[in-house]
């Protein structure tokens, strides 16, 4: 089973798929789709309001449940837990090892992290009932920026509620039509949207590809006013990480800012997780903004930036998705305040999940699966190429009580579809090995069957 053999399913199970898939496109796989799935004929309801299940975006959605059960396997989404999901968890009642947390440091749960929480909800209550602004301002906001930014090594930081809004709200506000971004071609869904409400151009460079970004550069400087280089620490679905002393000489050079999302870097990358500034040893305040989440290594909720007291006095005074929100209850800061404080004294929490996720990403290789640039920490991605595959793949690991999700298109390119691991400091040898040793059987198992198009159109039939 060589890495070429899953990434784009080669030999006899390739043989058989791609006849498969000739003959569901002979038999009108479409067809039996629309029968499947019939477009409304009306966009209202019968009470005379929009019917929203009309729209194409909708039945889309549809024609995923249908295939899903044509392939006789429940939907890897939105699975209930019945308790905290760490390196194991509960669902439906059956114990699994689970490999979709972002605890990347066990530190969720933790009870020296509960009982400040309960402490600080005891104080404060639930919820902090205002804008920071007006009325919401509490000790314990303070003190988690103040942490981060000593964490980080940097001057000051901005806590907000989310950190998908955090990026939004910054690049948003922050940048105008007269303005350019340019993007790692991977770069995270929240980027891209704030910088679609700010009206910047954006531009994409190719991954972790430097001479690109220098070659954009050089040809879209001169034509805007300010410009903007955006890259993630660790990137969410390769688990690979650009190095940060070239992209700093870049952004001088050019004189463009630079923003780097650690969301899935803290507590991870560098030998004590403080992220790409520790690992490449680079001054953090080189960078203009350090974006960050609460929701995972941090175990609360929220995200950050933090960076010069001048921007964040500015973000803090005009920044609508600041200004106008609620601030982050006071549990969630003094979680997140005190994880950072046990990072701090634990930084071999860190090193353990990188040992880890090399013995994972080691034993992956081995068994000649594709894990494309992952660098074996927190994010170690098993490449398919196919969304069926990937998908019924998940479903047989979730039976053998492995808890993985598919990553499918169009969250990635079709022959990119991947199941994604999130590797924790409590995972142990054998949560790993038991764990290869289950997805080499179900990957086996799938593709000698031959499993896959073929079976999705006979399904399909026999719905229609």
């Amino acid at each position: 089973m060589s890495r070429k053999g899953l990434g784009a399913i080669t030999g006899v199970a390739k043989d058989q798929l791609l006849a498969a898939g000739r003959a569901t496109r002979k038999a009108g796989l479409q067809r039996t789709l629309d029968r499947a799935v019939p477009k409304a004929k009306t966009d209202r309801t019968p009470a005379g309001g929009f019917d929203f299940g009309s729209l194409e975006a909708a039945r889309q959605l549809k024609i995923h449940r249908a295939v899903g059960e044509a392939l006789g396997i429940e939907s890897p989404f939105f699975r209930s837990h019945d308790g905290r999901a760490a390196a194991h968890t509960v669902i439906g009642g059956e114990t699994m090892i689970n490999w979709s947390s972002y605890d990347y440091v066990g530190l969720n749960g933790h009870p020296r992290i509960a009982a400040a929480a309960q402490e600080a909800i005891d104080q404060f209550g639930t919820s902090v009932s205002a804008s920071r602004v007006v009325s919401g301002e509490r000790k314990v906001h303070r003190d988690l920026e103040k942490a981060i930014a000593r964490f980080l090594g940097v001057e000051d930081a901005v806590v907000m509620v989310s950190g998908h809004a955090t990026n939004v709200t910054t690049i948003g506000h922050m940048l105008t039509p007269k303005d350019l971004v340019l993007a790692d071609a991977f770069i995270h869904n929240s980027v891209v949207e704030g910088v679609r409400l700010s009206g910047a151009t954006r531009l994409t460079f190719r991954h972790n590809d430097l001479e690109h970004l220098e070659a954009l550069l050089d040809r879209h400087r001169a034509n805007h006013s300010r410009v903007l280089i955006a890259v993630e620490g660790l990137y969410s679905m390769d688990g690979d990480s650009p190095p940060l002393r070239p992209l700093v000489e870049l952004k001088n050079r050019y004189d463009a800012w630079l923003l780097v999302d650690e969301a899935h870097a803290l507590g991870v990358v560098g030998a004590t997780g403080r992220g790409l500034a520790e690992r490449d040893d680079v001054d953090p305040n080189a960078v203009e903004f350090w974006m960050g989440t609460l929701s995972k290594t941090l175990c609360s909720c929220g995200g950050f930036i933090a960076g010069s007291t001048a921007l964040v006095e500015y973000l803090k005074a005009t920044a609508p998705g600041f200004v106008f929100s609620v601030g982050l209850p006071a549990a969630a800061a003094v979680a997140a305040k005190t994880a950072i404080d046990i990072l701090d004294e634990e930084p071999e929490r860190g090193t353990e999940l990188c040992r880890s996720g090399q013995r994972f990403l080691n034993g992956a290789k081995a068994m000649g699966f594709d894990v494309g640039t992952s660098e074996g920490s927190a994010v170690i991605p098993i490449i398919i190429g196919d969304s069926i595959l990937a998908a019924m793949v998940s479903h047989k690991l979730s039976k053998a009580g492995v808890n993985v999700q598919p990553i499918i298109f169009p969250a990635v390119p079709e022959n990119a579809a991947r199941l994604r691991f999130f590797i924790t400091s409590n995972h142990t040898d054998e949560d790993v090995d038991q764990t290869l040793a289950a997805l080499k059987k179900c990957m086996d198992e799938t593709l000698s069957a031959g499993e896959g198009l073929k079976q999705l159109a006979e399904g399909l039939s026999r719905q229609g």
